[in-house]
């Protein structure tokens, strides 16, 4: 948890992405900027001290930071911030947005699986065709399905798949009890992926995680096994699963995809038993009120001088 100074009779400059009586702080008085066309002047970026980084426009904010020396706390739109953390400055607080994207990823996350389980994109093309092509696919029902990744999103996830009638089996950096049973250990992961019938990745991107499904990681999964990723695309070696979906062995649904975006040409686009949808896990009408109610909450916090939630970096992390 961070704490930050009081407020003090100078109203602090905030920076926000949509405009203040959305938000719906009393009193606030903000200069908005959404990441599209010309940044704000630069005595605006002088005098922040609280900015909210547009959602999906990270890349546009990036080169703003350095051009504000009295910032004090960076709320990302994001779960997660693998972008922002290398250039925050040093004393800055970095905040995620846990907790949004909870409904949405979820969502999609069970949509890929249930997709590509029950080959509902050969379903689409044999439509576009007017051509009726029956067969059996595999059911979720009775299949073990392994969450690499329990936080926030990984649990929405499984309460998402709780009527499927599938076994979870959950692994997180540490071991710990959640409310639907224990959570193994990520040194424990090798060891589970070839029980699983479907494995979903969920869990941020991090020096520990990136290329953590390699070859080795591939090869152990089952044959059929479906391997679902609504993280980050380099959380997945592409080289290593190309080989592996080319021979067939596997499938695989992908939100993210390393590199992203997927340029025209690459050959994840014709790997065979793939289905990819272009990052768009949060990207729902469940994203903006929940990220109003967390910037509404955050910005009340700041100005009372308590402490911040979902701090990820800077004093008090």
């Amino acid at each position: 948890m961070s704490r930050t100074p009081a407020a003090s009779a100078r109203p602090p400059a905030v920076l926000l992405p949509y405009p203040p009586e959305q938000v719906g702080v009393a009193g606030l008085v903000a200069t908005v900027w959404d990441g599209l066309g010309a940044p704000p002047p630069e005595p605006v970026l002088r005098a922040a001290e609280f900015f909210v980084v547009p959602y999906t426009r990270t890349a546009a904010a990036l080169p703003l930071l350095e051009r504000m020396p009295r910032l004090r706390v960076v709320q990302s739109l994001s779960a997660g911030v693998d972008d922002l953390l290398p250039v925050v400055p040093p004393g800055v607080t970095l905040c995620n947005a846990r907790g949004v994207h909870d409904a949405s990823t979820a969502e999609l996350a069970v949509t890929l699986l249930l997709a590509a389980l029950r080959g509902v994109p050969g379903f689409v093309r044999a439509q576009d065709r007017e051509a009726w092509e029956s067969r059996s696919a595999p059911a979720l029902a009775d299949r073990t399905v392994l969450l690499v990744g329990y936080g926030s999103i990984g649990a929405a996830v499984e309460e998402r798949l709780a009527p499927f009638e599938c076994e979870v089996v959950r692994v997180a950096r540490s071991a710990r009890t959640a409310a639907r049973g224990p959570v193994r250990p990520l040194d424990e992961l090798m060891d589970l992926v070839p029980r699983a019938d479907v494995v979903v990745l969920t869990l941020p991107l991090t020096a520990r995680t990136r290329g953590l499904v390699d070859a080795r990681f591939l090869a152990a999964m089952k044959d059929d096994a479906l391997l679902v990723n609504v993280a980050r695309g380099p959380v997945v070696d592409t080289a290593a699963l190309l080989a592996e979906l080319g021979r067939g062995r596997i499938a695989a649904a992908l939100d993210v995809t390393d590199p992203e975006p997927l340029p025209a040409g690459h050959p994840l686009w014709r790997a065979p038993r793939t289905l990819i949808s272009p990052h768009v896990g949060g990207n729902s009408s469940a994203f903006l009120p929940r990220a109003l109610r967390l910037v509404r909450g955050q910005l009340e916090r700041f100005l009372a001088g308590e402490p911040l939630d979902n701090v990820v970096a800077g004093p008090g992390s």
